[in-house]
Formats: structure tokens, C-alpha cells, sequence
């Protein structure tokens, strides 16, 4: 089925932007036509591919049809690049998982090294990651190493070591005597989300209990050193990104020595790797300067 390229960058900048003026603002034509391309593009596939509404977002073939018409734009990028071609349709778009950590860590420095692509970043907790790339909703992913996708090449890159932290003032509250299963089960922990499963995995790393503690959800990696700071709760924290509050007491280790190490793999489609070999080589090179070896 050919399906045409206009017809699918209006959908594709819809779904971008939740609007049809705000895709005809990007591609420079008037709101009629691009509703006039979607009607074309619907007729052509038979089905329906936008929910009109505030703001207007994608059906399960519409959000396909957009991934699809974004795959293409890479090849074609990557065909540009072999045959010296000037590329004149300006920056190619990706969209890549990320947890949330990784980006607030350094993933936005191998962004930063990678000319002429847009980045649609999907934040999700680092367990599933993988789940978008499998889906196939998303190009590359970085996941916690060992949940390959089939059909993605996946590359080791490392661990990101994770800290139990609290404020000098919340140890001094709740755990008066000591860190232990007892006190773990009654002092209040952060958590990112309800997927988040990393305080509960220390616990069970430092105890062999199997503890549902009281939590905040708090979605925010940056957040989290702040509400840990701050005495809200105790969390695990990205080493980099609670070294400065540990220097300066803001923040102490619930338990010295006891880091939980994960282990992070970047994946990206078999048949887009060549096309994000630029935005690959990026990773690996940063990844090797922030994380611990693979």
C-alpha cells in the first residue's frame, strides 16, 4: 500500500501537537488542507486514526501511521548521509524511551552530541522502558539490562548506581536504632511511581523481607533529592545526582556501602540501528563516562 508522505506528516504533527492549526503552523499550509489529508489518508487505510478533541490524539493505527512516516524520515536521513546528499527537509524525529533518571543523569548529553534529529522523549520508569520498544511504539529505548527485545540490536552500557538517602534529621526520627526491618516498615519512603520498584528491592536486598513501607509518589528525579533533603522521606537516589548533598550532610546514607547497582542496556530497531548509528555512538560515549563499566 502507498501511502503518501504529505499525508502522513500531517498525522504525524497532529499527534505532535494535538491540533490541526498547530500542524498547519508547521507545515506551513492551511488548516484545510490538512484536514483534507487526514479524510485522504483515512479513506485510504479504512479506519479512523485521530480522536478529534482537546487536544486531538491518535488512535492505535493512527499512532502506527505516525511511527511509521517518523521511521521513514530516519531512512531517509540515513540515506542522505550515505550518498552525501543535503538532506533539505531539515531534522529528522525519534522518539526514544527514557527513565526518568538516565535523563536527569545524562542522556541529554549524548542528545546534545547529535546533530539534525528532534527527540519525542517517552518518560517511564527504568523496568519498563523495554515495554514502549516491544510495543513498538517508540524507535530505541534504554532499559535495565537483561529485557531484550526481539528484533533490537541491544548494547551493554553500564550500571547507574542508586543510593539510599535520607535527611540527617528523618534518620535521627525514624531510625533512632539502627536500619532494620522493623524500622524500614514504618519509616516513610519515596517512590517515583507505582511502577517504581527500587526501594522495595533494597529492602529486600539489605533485610530478606518483603516490606510495603508507607510512601510518597513523587514522579520527579530531582524531586526526590529535594523531598529527600528536606526530611519527606528516604529514597533511592542516582549517585550523581545526591554526591554534592552528602558532601555538604544534607543528605546521609541509610546504610554506608550498601549501593543497588542496575544495570542499563541501550536497544534500538534492527531495522533502524544504521539510521541511529549517530544517536548510538552518542550514547556508548557518554554512557562510558558517567556509568560503571557493563
Amino acid at each position: 500500500m502507498h501511502l503518501d508522505p504529505h499525508h502522513l506528516a500531517a498525522l504525524a504533527a497532529i499527534l505532535r501537537h494535538g491540533s490541526f492549526d498547530a500542524a498547519a503552523a508547521e507545515l506551513a499550509v492551511t488548516p484545510s488542507a490538512i484536514s483534507q489529508r487526514i479524510k485522504a489518508l483515512e479513506d485510504r487505510v479504512g479506519v479512523s486514526l485521530i480522536h478529534r478533541g482537546t487536544p486531538c490524539t491518535g488512535t492505535p493505527a493512527g499512532l502506527r501511521l505516525a511511527r511509521h512516516a517518523e521511521d521513514i524520515g530516519l531512512l531517509e536521513a540515513q540515506l542522505n548521509r550515505e550518498l552525501s546528499l543535503e538532506q533539505g527537509t531539515g531534522p529528522t524525529r525519534v522518539r526514544i524511551a527514557v527513565p526518568a533518571d538516565v535523563l536527569s543523569t545524562w542522556f541529554i548529553d549524548a542528545m546534545a552530541a547529535v546533530d539534525d534529529m528532534l527527540f519525542d522523549l517517552v518518560i517511564d520508569d527504568q523496568d519498563h522502558s523495554a515495554e514502549w520498544l516491544r510495543r513498538g511504539d517508540v524507535s530505541a529505548a534504554i532499559s535495565v539490562g537483561g529485557q531484550t527485545v526481539p528484533g533490537c540490536d541491544s548494547i551493554a552500557l553500564g550500571t547507574l548506581r542508586y543510593l539510599p538517602t535520607a535527611s540527617p534529621e528523618f534518620m535521627a526520627r525514624w531510625f533512632p536504632g539502627g536500619v532494620n526491618a522493623q524500622s524500614l516498615s514504618l519509616a516513610p519512603c519515596l517512590t517515583f511511581n507505582r511502577k517504581d520498584a527500587l526501594q522495595k528491592a533494597w529492602i529486600h536486598a539489605q533485610t530478606g523481607s518483603r516490606l510495603s513501607p508507607p510512601t510518597h509518589f513523587l514522579p520527579s528525579s530531582h524531586g526526590f533529592v529535594a523531598a529527600a533533603a528536606a526530611g519527606l522521606g528516604w529514597g533511592m537516589n542516582p549517585a550523581h545526582l545526591v554526591q554534592s548533598a552528602i558532601a555538604d550532610g544534607r543528605l546521609r546514607e541509610l546504610v554506608p556501602d550498601t549501593p543497588l547497582d542496575v544495570p542499563l542496556t541501550w536497544q534500538v530497531g534492527r531495522i533502524l540501528a544504521p539510521a541511529l548509528s549517530p544517536l548510538t555512538r552518542a550514547v556508548r560515549k557518554v554512557a562510558a563516562q558517567v556509568l560503571a563499566n557493563p
